[in-house]
């Protein structure tokens, strides 16, 4: 899914401006299976960067996404002056799984919208026992009861720190500062989960581990989840819909031209080489999974595309995929926008599993395959959640 955002964030710091965006770079699972994760397809998010903006502030830039004005450090009017946190115009909801935005303060209202749990709003006043909120593309009404509002600790444990990289290569090391060992490397493009920050040093998660990064080289951000509109509902339902029609023809070939490719295969000839693959066999998810788990022990290569000679994370990803007839991008942070969201807790054998920096491929058991290092090459990993799950998506 392509990412449409409008984000001003360009240093890293913790005082932070909102950014209203429409991406799926950050993904969970679709509406009927909950929002525990992050972003997915079926809502907008707010970025939550580092750049003051001329409308003031924290306060005045998610009012300016949201439709609120106010100043960025509004002090109480009383004997001793209190500047506002940057979290105290974020409200959360907190429902069981969303909670309808009406066009009135009330029951009988239009829904214009969903606001899922922990997901955020800006309050823009007070209607009895209701609250005009902004979010996202929607501006309604919702019961007050559904939303947490000023809680910066909520507002801190929902919303993901991320780390845009913006230099074709980035180094990232093992301490802060350019003398030190380099553990690994990422591609431009690819959004890293912050894990501190400090002194123009960003630390991040990657598969080689933790590492610091310079702030020179990354655009910092906060994402939260924000509400969908019942046009933007639509429209993601629909784009689902053709994505899953597109899946079961390209898994339709492939078991077709699998079929074909053993049926003329010769009995006879010269010796079979020291290691063979068999070709994609079946249309679903459990087929990529057998598929791809027979290229364990090959080598990882940064930026490499074969599955026998070498590829990196997404690399891998989007070869296993390729064989069935499913173009993927090669990209760790736009394949958790591929497909469909999907609650881990759900996951099946071939659904594409996205971490921070890195993705690998489901095969069940709670295991998943992977290109991971230099050091391991293509392996099994088990538990999948051996590090933080950014997102699940499924294909087939």
């Amino acid at each position: 899914m392509n990412r449409n955002s409008i984000r001003r964030a360009t240093t890293c710091c913790l005082t932070a401006a909102v950014v209203l965006s429409s991406s799926s770079f950050i993904t969970h699972a679709a509406v009927n299976a909950g929002v525990g994760n992050l972003i997915s397809a079926n809502q907008s998010e707010v970025e939550v960067g580092s750049e003051i903006s001329s409308t003031a502030g924290v306060s005045g830039t998610i009012a300016k996404s949201l439709g609120k004005k106010s100043d960025s450090a509004q002090v109480a009017q009383n004997e001793k002056a209190v500047v506002k946190s940057e979290y105290d115009d974020i409200a959360i909801a907190q429902v069981d799984n969303y909670v309808n935005v009406r066009s009135t303060a009330g029951e009988d209202g239009e829904v214009l919208g969903k606001l899922y749990n922990d997901s955020a709003c800006t309050v823009l006043g007070t209607e009895g026992d209701w609250y005009k909120i902004h979010s996202g593309d929607v501006e309604g009404y919702i019961k007050a009861e559904f939303l947490e509002v000023g809680n910066a600790e909520l507002a801190k444990s929902v919303g993901r720190r991320v780390a845009d990289v913006k230099t074709d290569s980035l180094n990232v090391r093992s301490d802060a500062n350019t003398e030190s060992e380099v553990l690994g490397q990422v591609p431009e493009g690819e959004e890293l989960s912050i894990v501190e920050e400090k002194d123009g040093w960003v630390k991040v998660s990657i598969e080689e581990g933790e590492g610091w990064v310079s702030s020179e080289f990354v655009d910092c951000s906060t994402h939260y989840i924000v509400a969908e509109s019942k046009e933007a509902e639509e429209a993601r339902l629909k784009k689902e819909a053709e994505e899953r029609k597109a899946a079961e023809e390209a898994a339709r070939r492939a078991a077709s031209s699998s079929s074909r490719s053993r049926g003329s295969s010769s009995s006879g000839g010269s010796a079979a080489p020291s290691r063979s693959y068999a070709p994609p066999s079946g249309g679903n998810g459990q087929a990529v999974a057998n598929y791809a788990c027979q290229f364990v022990g090959n080598p990882y290569v940064y930026g490499g595309t074969s599955l026998t000679n070498g590829a990196d994370c997404s690399g891998f990803v989007m070869s296993v995929y390729a064989a069935f007839g499913v173009g993927l991008p090669h990209s760790s942070s736009a394949l958790a926008g591929v497909g469909y969201g999907v609650d881990p807790g759900a996951m099946q054998p071939g659904d594409i599993v996205c971490y921070s920096g890195h993705v690998g491929i489901y095969v069940g058991n709670n295991t998943i395959v992977h290109a991971s290092t230099e050091a391991t090459g293509i392996k099994y990993t088990s538990p999948a959640n051996y590090r933080a799950i950014v997102a699940v998506r499924r294909i087939f």
